[in-house]
């Protein structure tokens, strides 16, 4: 879940890091009055949930309030990647002497958090780590144990930051670090973290996203940053089609039907099993097939739940068939979810036997399942097929 980059620096603010006088307007005439608060050079940058502000022409370095009222106007009036402007963020403008990058994101080959910090900021890290290897430091750190802040020191240095430069950087990175601990987050970052020519360390520009499940733990956080419950915070906003399959999906706590995403392809899917869904997402498109959507379904959800998610898929135009599609499942009824997409057909005025290209879900009361499969002449599969090559039987069956 992403954040807007003036509520990450809100959440920041209550670290204490140090940051631009500033403020988010959402007209023209609010950012000339917070440009007059400010007095001075300045700077307003639209608030979209997307990369490619500046090239977009999305930030503007206006001088004195009327400039910033006009650069607001036309600010605020710009769609960026399809994103509309939450508003636009005034904040005062220094000189810059030197601009640092400071990131914390997870690992997923060394399974721990890692620090990430550079001395040259203002750019793409990725650029900086293949051409400039030298000015990247990374430090990883238990999850576990009390976060030191010498990791972050370790980190800064790495890249030749020494003395006084060495003893301010630190705590600002150690509280990034900190903030990524307390509040379940997959990424925290600063770029550009600067050291203008008056001696002032600042944050000019921060990016924070939140693991999605971690929204109810930090409520109150999320309630004081004005984000609401129903705000996805995707890269762009939900279709119809996908807002009716959480709206399944909220039918019966039991199980999930749902986290839906639209395509535009002809093959529908019903698939699950975590990681496993991906999998097979993927396996589906390698075989040359092309997804209608994306979804998961596992967790033991109800026959309602699974056919609701069977017909919306079904209505969807352009779709001819589906493949129903999991790992090995322990806690999930192959018969219930055999049952709720049989009868998702049936309601839909569609031949199972035609429909349904593949089932492929070994695991519990899976007798039971293939029986009620081979009743409506479902093709079926059980763990000695892959789920990769069971992706290939569904994608043949497309042009049959």
């Amino acid at each position: 879940m992403r954040f807007y980059e003036y509520e990450a620096k809100q959440l920041f603010r209550q670290l204490r890091m140090p940051l631009l006088k500033g403020r988010v307007a959402k007209t023209p005439a609010e950012a000339k009055t917070i440009a007059e608060e400010i007095g001075g050079p300045l700077v307003l940058k639209s608030q979209v949930l997307s990369g490619g502000r500046m090239k977009a022409g999305g930030v503007k370095f206006p001088d004195d309030p009327a400039g910033a009222e006009q650069a607001a106007k036309e600010v605020l009036a710009l769609e960026i990647n399809g994103h509309t402007p939450r508003g636009v963020l005034v904040e005062e403008r220094g000189p810059v002497a030197q601009e640092y990058f400071a990131a914390v994101t997870w690992d997923g080959r060394a399974k721990a958090p890692v620090i990430i910090f550079s001395d040259m900021g203002g750019i793409d890290i990725e650029e900086v780590a293949e051409k400039h290897p030298e000015h990247v430091g990374r430090v990883h750190f238990s999850t576990i144990v009390p976060f030191n802040p010498f990791r972050a020191k370790e980190a800064i240095s790495a890249t030749g930051v020494s003395g006084s430069e060495l003893n301010r950087l630190t705590p600002i990175v150690a509280a990034l670090a900190e903030a990524f601990l307390r509040y379940d987050l997959t990424l925290a970052e600063i770029n550009p973290l600067a050291r203008l020519e008056d001696g002032r360390f600042l944050v000019l520009d921060g990016h924070v996203d939140m693991e999605a499940e971690a929204r109810d733990r930090h409520a109150k956080l999320l309630d004081d940053l004005g984000i609401g419950k129903d705000e996805t915070r995707e890269a762009r906003p939900p279709t119809e089609f996908e807002i009716k399959g959480a709206a399944v999906d909220a039918t019966d706590h039991r199980g999930v039907a749902g986290n839906v995403k639209e395509f535009d392809g002809d093959l529908g899917l019903v698939i699950g099993a975590g990681g496993g869904s991906l999998t097979l997402f993927d396996a589906v498109r390698n075989h040359g097939g092309k997804p209608a959507n994306y979804c998961e379904i596992g967790g033991n959800p109800s026959v309602q739940k699974a056919c609701g998610l069977t017909k919306l898929i079904l209505s969807k135009p352009g779709v001819k068939k589906i493949a129903v599609m999991m790992n090995v499942v322990s806690n999930t009824r192959v018969d219930i979810v055999a049952r709720g997409v049989i009868k998702g057909c049936v309601e839909s005025g569609r031949d199972p036997g035609e429909t349904i290209a593949i089932f492929r879900i070994p695991g519990a009361w899976e007798d039971d399942g293939f029986k009620i499969l081979e009743k409506y002449g479902v093709e079926y599969c059980d763990r000695s097929v892959s789920m990769y090559e069971a992706a290939g039987r569904a994608v043949a069956k497309m042009s049959k």
